[in-house]
């Protein structure tokens, strides 16, 4: 990879891809050493949000990792208000499918809940370190 060449995220997507649409639509598993299907369904279904979040990752900041650094964001007031937004919506989302699943599979509601909080403590990070806890 060169300089100014940013890492493929292609990949990843792809793959991430089907992965979520086999947990939740195909539901094709095997029992594995847990000797469960459906708990390998759900390995399958985190392993595909992995591979997306690191597809997001590789497209949005044009380099290789997995934590986003502060200093890689160009306007971090703005983006951290919209992933507070985001991060809201993720657990309203969690609540109504906790209600009524659909075709999801049941622990759904509680992995959606986890990545909106997570969102909401970086948030609330990135608010504070830029604003109350600033240096400046």
């Amino acid at each position: 990879m060169s300089e100014g060449e940013a890492p493929d995220w292609y990949t990843y997507f792809f793959l991430g891809t089907i992965l979520i649409i086999n947990t939740i639509f195909l539901k094709i598993s095997f029992s594995g050493p847990w000797e469960s299907q459906s708990f390998t369904l759900g390995v399958f279904g985190l392993v595909g949000l992995t591979l997306i979040y690191i597809s997001w990752y590789r497209f949005t900041f044009k380099r290789r990792g997995l934590v986003p650094w502060l200093d890689l964001w160009v306007n971090p007031k703005s983006a951290a208000k919209k992933e507070l937004v985001a991060a809201f919506t993720f657990i309203i989302l969690a609540y109504f499918l906790g209600i009524d699943r659909l075709f999801f599979p049941v622990p759904t509601p509680l992995i959606l809940s986890l990545i909106g909080l997570l969102m909401m403590i970086q948030s609330l990070y990135v608010l504070l370190s830029i604003g109350v806890l600033s240096d400046n």
